[in-house]
């Protein structure tokens, strides 16, 4: 297993605990009311449309809010992450919300290994997945494969416009980092994760790469799948760059001046053609 899959579970795992603890992520209110979906999944409502009924599939789903609300919404769902400890608390919390998703155990590009093939009709990917990854075109190939025709790909993520700002600075928006996919890892040093927590990470160092938007709707397209919708949106869910941001009644964040600057996220839907 090579270096960057190591460290990022490490660090994952660490993770899961803390988010599952953690008010950001509202799991006694999940499991408090039936009704309840993460903010993540409520913001897409209008775009998701209708999904009862159809079998999905959410990759990279960390301890499964998201996977939960879609389940909420009617799909029969299935989640598939690399991290045993985030899959431990999504079994946990779909157990005490009494709904049924099987959650398989797997690095992301070898979930065509486990799940089988070409029989999903939604793959739904969320915020903050793709970076974890050094390849999109590896990616879409899953997707691709997990697919079946005529089945439809779901993804709200992070800019790539975003990823490549430094967040250090406060005061002013500074592209510094790498828009592209580039074979080299942007290798961070970080013991505190994006949740109100009071524990630090002993497992600090990860790996991340950053994807355009048209490579990612390239590797899609080479995969045999159609682009049917894509908005770009001012808005993210958590303070992607601090001090810079405001948060709203959605407990989305925007930039508090000319939020007209910066796409902060996309929802990018496609279709495997038949």
């Amino acid at each position: 297993m090579s270096d960057y899959v190591n460290l990022n579970k490490t660090n994952w795992d660490e993770r899961a605990p803390l988010h599952a603890a953690s008010p950001d992520y509202c799991v006694q209110r999940f499991i408090d009311d039936p009704q309840y979906l993460s903010d993540v999944v409520r913001f897409d409502l209008p775009l998701l449309g209708d999904i009862r009924g159809l079998r999905g599939v959410h990759l990279q789903c960390h301890i499964g809010t998201d996977t939960l609300s879609l389940a909420r919404l009617g799909a029969q769902m299935s989640g598939l992450d690399f991290s045993p400890a985030s899959l431990a608390e999504a079994r946990t919390l779909a157990q005490r919300c009494d709904t049924a998703i099987d959650y398989h155990e797997s690095d992301v590009f070898k979930a065509a290994e486990v799940l089988p093939a070409a029989s999903f009709d939604l793959v739904y990917t969320g915020i903050g997945a793709l970076c974890w990854l050094p390849s999109i075109e590896q990616w879409a190939r899953t997707v691709g494969a997990l697919l079946k025709p005529g089945g439809r790909l779901f993804i709200r993520e992070g800019h790539p416009m975003l990823w490549a700002i430094n967040e250090d600075h406060s005061d002013s928006l500074r592209v510094e980092l790498s828009y592209f996919e580039r074979s080299e890892p942007l290798v961070w040093d970080d013991s505190s994760t994006y949740v109100e927590t009071d524990k630090e990470l002993e497992a600090t160092v990860t790996h991340e790469w950053n994807h355009g938007l048209g490579e990612i709707i390239s590797a899609l397209l080479g995969q045999g799948l159609e682009i049917t919708g894509l908005v770009e949106h001012q808005s993210i869910p958590w303070e992607a760059l601090p001090g810079q941001m405001e948060v709203d009644e959605h407990g989305e964040y925007r930039l508090k001046h000319a939020p007209w600057r910066l796409p902060l996220s996309y929802t990018l839907q496609a279709v495997k053609r038949a």
